[in-house]
């Protein structure tokens, strides 16, 4: 298990060791703004390499589901500074991971009752819990060219909140069915324009937002995740295997501090990926079964392949918050509850004992 414990250096992010806590949507930022609470369940993870956090909106339209953070006003930055605070002050590194969900929305969640924003008008075919109920997404609005670079402005103001809320850096989600992944598949992109058809056009979305991104806070703090062929949220890809290297490539230029993959099983597509990415490239790796979190050995089997120089775990950081310590002991885990995964208080959330207490 040494590799994981080995220094690693990501653009501007000088990293301890090699474990990533990976984005998890846990639900609890009533009205949009993170609490002490919030504060404390990333402290107790500081041990990270890397924290990044949960997905925050760069917008109000950009918002998927209830009781997210958002980072688009003064008083959400003002309390996200306690978290970035609270995790510094206990030796950690924090990214914040800047999320639009696009499709994946509903009028219910936005206070003028609008439309979510997609690249085409194509519904997702999921549904959105509230609490009063389930509710299916909506066909949503098809975005212009205008609402297009009105997105683009907004991820660039959420990353400088970002740093004025004294994040070490941000995540870009271009992964699992929200915005930036919606306009790379061509399930859920339809365009004729400049921002649609083949690979070249799909992807101009995803590098103009990091382009925006790059030239707010500076390339070397800012990554950007991706799921090759992950079927989430109704994205459906045709052209995976030219898509990611053609992205990986495009991105190449810009010199971010990383590249975050979440793999959806397919190895050789993580290779694929690898070779068209010359900077540090983060592994989520599959687990082998969706009923058990990636192990520990995974991580390691990659580092050694060579094809990740960081790896990101997400259910093993929810019930373990000192999982550096326990993977150098090797073991035991505890095992997350999924009843508290989303919403509620601190039960599952900051309550998960470190080893031997």
């Amino acid at each position: 298990m040494r590799e994981l414990f080995e220094p690693v250096t990501l653009g501007a992010l000088e990293l301890p060791n090699r474990l990533v806590m990976a984005p998890m949507t846990r639900s609890r930022a009533h009205g949009g703004l993170v609490t002490e609470l919030t504060a404390e369940y990333y402290a107790q993870r500081a041990g990270a390499g890397l924290i990044v956090t949960e997905g925050a909106q760069p917008s109000v339209i950009g918002q998927g589901y209830v009781d997210t953070p958002g980072l688009h006003s003064a008083e959400q930055v003002a309390a996200w500074r306690k978290v970035t605070d609270a995790v510094h002050e206990k030796g950690g590194r924090i990214v914040v991971q800047l999320m639009h969900s696009g499709r994946v929305g509903h009028p219910v969640l936005y206070p003028d009752g609008a439309l979510p924003l997609a690249p085409s008008a194509i519904a997702s075919g999921q549904s959105l819990f509230t609490p009063d109920g389930m509710l299916d997404h909506p066909t949503p609005r098809e975005m212009t060219v205008e609402d297009v670079a009105r997105t683009i402005e907004d991820y660039a103001a959420a990353a400088r909140n970002a740093m004025e809320a004294g994040f070490d850096g941000v995540e870009l989600h271009g992964a699992n069915g929200y915005l930036i992944h919606q306009f790379l598949a061509d399930g859920s992109n339809r365009r004729t324009d400049a921002y649609g058809g083949a690979v070249t056009g799909r992807i101009r979305f995803a590098v103009e937002v990091t382009e925006a991104v790059a030239d707010a806070i500076g390339p070397d703090r800012v990554g950007i995740r991706i799921s090759p062929g992950a079927a989430l949220n109704g994205i459906t890809e045709s052209d995976t295997g030219e898509l990611y290297p053609a992205l990986a490539r495009a991105l190449a230029p810009l010199g971010l501090a990383y590249l975050h993959v979440m793999e959806a099983g397919d190895r050789e597509m993580t290779r694929a990926v690898r070779a068209a990415w010359p900077g540090a490239l983060i592994l989520n790796p599959h687990p082998g079964t969706e009923m058990l979190p990636a192990s520990p050995e995974a991580g390691v089997d990659a580092l050694r392949e060579g094809v990740a120089d960081a790896i990101a775990h997400a259910r093993l950081w929810l019930a373990n918050p000192d999982l550096p310590v326990r993977i150098a002991a090797g073991g035991p885990y505890n095992e997350a509850d999924p009843a508290t995964f989303y919403g509620g208080d601190h039960r599952g959330y900051t309550d998960y004992s470190p080893l031997g207490a």
